[in-house]
């Protein structure tokens, strides 16, 4: 009877996969690596923050696709009745999801194949003498819509799940092999510091962490998973089980970093750097795995960034979410033309990931406050409503969310 339980909730998941796959991708690899890197140890415990907040936001974006049957961009749009707020509502959210998730998809298509370049060590065809293409970033697009097109949630799903499972054996058996000092880790994890310099790092780990789209993803895909109200108690194992590894991924990335680079001066520009400098360390056990991290996190976010596009622009213009509907597929696919484009002509993703991290600091505050008020609302979810824990720790989140977006878009102006 045990196994049988354990094998129930094993097959619980699912769409929170979806979730970590999103949110670890090549710019939390180049996050996790700096905080290291500068820092040591002494920010994980912003990590556990964001670990803690995800699942508070995932629990009730689950919750509202399963009880309400609707996702967050539906909700949205039926929450902004006034006709001016419905447009500044629809306004915002497109905004920052199609041009936000463009962005990203740049970066992680770069990131997938920057693990494929490690491996082969061959980065790009010259054209012409001042003019090359990059061969990989095509690649990985080219897998993701393949993926996509197939039109099977389920596929996808475990695909996803073994991307996961990789990222988990690279990064976190890095980690052990390069023998950290674990209590300068606990330390870390449960005695917050914030070291001089280091708060703008805090607020990139938690950017990187609570993703806005994710919201939107999560709410529409848990509806392909369960029919009902009786599904609740696995999607909430799915939450659980699959943002702890998702945090436990990131972890390892700052416990890696900190291992190579802390003291040394060494400035990280990219997750090449660090599978670069871990060679003298692990010898070719780095390339391995890091490669196939680099590649794993690429690829997997490259399906889910497009997916949460369709999701929340087909939730907030009333359209079909169906993998099928022809609507659906010109959002993701226009999403992922995009990256491919610029991932092909070797554009560098830090202008892109600048543009992100604008769209995510106004973006998440809004999000999560709209969460709020629907999750709290008795006509739509009745006895499922938020309790008051769950309001106390989602305005706690909403809080940080504030000053996340404050933070990022004044160190973007160079204000801070």
């Amino acid at each position: 009877m045990k196994s049988k339980s354990i094998l129930k909730k094993i097959r619980s998941i699912g769409p929170a996969a979806l979730v970590t796959a999103a949110f670890i991708g090549p710019g939390t690899i180049t996050t996790c690596s700096i905080a290291g890197a500068k820092f040591g140890y002494a920010l994980l415990w912003g990590l556990l923050f964001s670990i803690i907040a995800t699942v508070v936001l995932q629990e009730m974006s689950a919750r509202l696709g399963i009880v309400a049957r609707k996702g967050l961009g539906e909700a949205l749009r039926e929450q902004a009745r006034n006709p001016i707020t419905k447009f500044i509502t629809a306004f915002l959210v497109l905004s920052a999801i199609l041009i936000g998730n463009a962005a990203y998809e740049t970066g992680n298509i770069l990131g997938g194949a920057l693990g494929l370049e490690t491996i082969s060590g061959i980065s790009s065809i010259s054209i012409t003498d001042s003019f090359k293409i990059n061969i990989w970033g095509p690649l990985i697009g080219l897998s993701a819509f393949i993926l996509m097109i197939i039109g099977s949630y389920k596929s996808i799903e475990r695909m996803l799940i073994i991307l996961v499972i990789l990222m988990s054996l690279a990064f976190i058996t890095t980690s052990i092999v390069i023998m950290p000092v674990w209590k300068e880790i606990f330390k870390g994890i449960f005695v917050p510091s914030v070291p001089k310099g280091s708060v703008l790092t805090i607020v990139a780990l938690i950017g990187t962490t609570v993703v806005p789209y994710n919201l939107f993803l999560h709410s529409s895909a848990v509806q392909e998973k369960w029919k009902d109200k009786s599904g609740l108690n696995e999607a909430r194992t799915d939450i659980f089980v699959s943002i702890i590894i998702g945090g436990l991924i990131s972890m390892s990335i700052v416990v890696t970093s900190a291992v190579a680079f802390w003291g040394s001066n060494h400035e990280i520009k990219g997750a090449g750097d660090l599978a670069i400098q871990l060679e003298p360390l692990l010898g070719n056990w780095a390339k391995i795995f890091l490669a196939f991290g680099l590649f794993a996190a690429g690829i997997s976010s490259a399906v889910t960034a497009p997916l949460a596009a369709a999701y929340a622009t087909s939730g907030i213009l009333g359209w079909k979410k169906n993998l099928k509907d022809k609507k659906f597929k010109l959002v993701w696919i226009f999403i992922l033309l995009i990256g491919i484009i610029f991932s092909a002509f070797g554009f560098k993703p830090i202008q892109a990931i600048v543009f992100a991290q604008i769209t995510n600091g106004i973006l998440l505050p809004i999000i999560a406050i709209y969460l709020l008020w629907v999750m709290n609302s008795k006509k739509i979810l009745g006895d499922f409503k938020n309790n008051l824990i769950s309001n106390i720790i989602g305005f706690a989140v909403v809080i940080v969310a504030v000053g996340l977006g404050v933070r990022s878009i004044l160190s973007v102006l160079g204000l801070i």
